[in-house]
């Protein structure tokens, strides 16, 4: 599951020069200008927008949720989350919200940095925290000796690449653990591990498992109780891999013709691609996890940790996309889904999810374009 680069923004270095990190912890400026929510007007604008992209691309159902200075300022619906029943899209239903995932799993390890549990240099292999796994019969088992926390979170392992034999999409029969031994005898790493960028679902599947080690506790169990909970979140869960196992309020997905949207364990990919969640929902964790809302989730040192891009790849940082306009985002991409969050340098927070991914044109790229343009709709905002 890919992400898109999102493009500068003018006057970058005016923008990175306002943000303002506010947790509870340090609140650099004790007065928040509140938002305004969208006039009448406006939100017909920023429907035109919406239907039109709909209709671009086929997709049954869109939810776009947006705040500014932490607060929900605009959340809507549109379409149909279901064309068989037909049943319509709400604010409250769920998606499947694809690599946004990683955004959700990067929080959750610095949590765990912050209580000491866990340290950017931790080891994983061999020696290290996931010891479990036998890298002998490993190709090149030397570099997966000195694979860290931190390379899995900034996708510079050296291996285990998504854009070839992507270990997430291969053997769906074999359990998280017996995929992790399969992969680190039959995909040998490329590179030494800090050298390279290649974007790996399976390194997050990796952290999931860290996670899982040093809380001793199920991975979405933890995060739902230790991450999202405190942001208040709540309705937050890991998807299932049929349209019967949809719980109640989850969106059914579609894809183009000879394309089955529940061919992959999506279920599997937990702490990669797992979650399903509302747009709202996404939205009011983010705001929690980059300190936008208080209490804030991490402490002022950790989210500069997170949203700082390694020497391998500067516009990928640990669980999150960055550029130099103070931006952080992550799109998702899954047979099925289409999904972009994003929190601005201008202190706007927002996502949008879609039950979709055509062949046709490119979806991702223009999803992204459709929240900035709806946003731009509004001319009180400036993000």
């Amino acid at each position: 599951m890919p992400f898109s680069r999102r493009r500068y923004l003018a006057s970058s270095a005016s923008v990175a020069a306002s943000l303002i990190l506010g947790t509870r912890f340090a609140w650099a400026n004790t007065e928040v200008s509140r938002v305004a929510a969208p006039s009448p007007a406006e939100k017909a604008a920023m429907r035109g927008l919406a239907t039109a992209f709909m209709r671009s691309y086929g997709v049954p159902a869109l939810q776009v949720a947006i705040a500014g200075e932490g607060e929900l300022v605009y959340s809507e619906a549109f379409g149909l989350a279901d064309r068989e029943r037909p049943e319509d899209v709400t604010p409250a239903h769920r998606f499947r919200i694809a690599s946004i995932s990683k955004t959700i799993t990067s929080t959750a390890v610095f949590t765990l940095i912050e209580r000491g549990a866990l340290h950017l240099d931790t080891r994983v292999f061999g020696n290290g925290v996931l010891s479990q796994f036998d890298i002998r019969r490993s190709p090149r088992s030397d570099w997966m000796q000195a694979i860290t926390v931190e390379h899995l979170l900034t996708h510079t392992c050296g291996g285990w690449s998504n854009e070839m034999d992507d270990p997430m999409f291969e053997r769906p029969e074999l359990s998280q653990g017996d995929l992790i031994q399969w992969t680190l005898e039959s995909h040998p790493l490329l590179h030494p591990p800090g050298t390279a960028y290649a974007y790996s679902n399976f390194g997050y599947c990796v952290l999931g498992r860290i996670i899982e080690a040093v809380t001793r506790r199920p991975y979405a169990r933890w995060v739902q109780e230790e991450v999202l909970r405190p942001a208040g979140v709540l309705d937050m869960t890991i998807a299932n891999n049929s349209p019967a196992e949809r719980p109640v309020g989850e969106v059914r997905y579609y894809g183009p013709p000879g394309v089955d949207p529940y061919r992959a364990n999506v279920a599997r990919m937990d702490s990669h691609g797992g979650w399903i969640a509302s747009a709202r929902d996404v939205v009011q964790f983010a705001n929690h996890a980059t300190g936008l809302s208080r209490p804030a989730l991490l402490t002022p040192d950790s989210i500069r940790q997170m949203t700082t891009g390694s020497v391998a790849n500067p516009r990928y940082a640990k669980g999150w996309a960055v550029n130099g306009a103070g931006n952080w985002w992550h799109s998702g991409s899954l047979d099925g889904s289409t999904t972009v969050l994003a929190r601005t340098g201008t202190r706007f927070c927002w996502a949008a999810l879609a039950n979709t991914r055509p062949a046709h044109g490119n979806i991702g790229r223009d999803i992204d374009d459709l929240v900035w343009n709806m946003v731009r709709a509004v001319p009180g905002w400036t993000a």
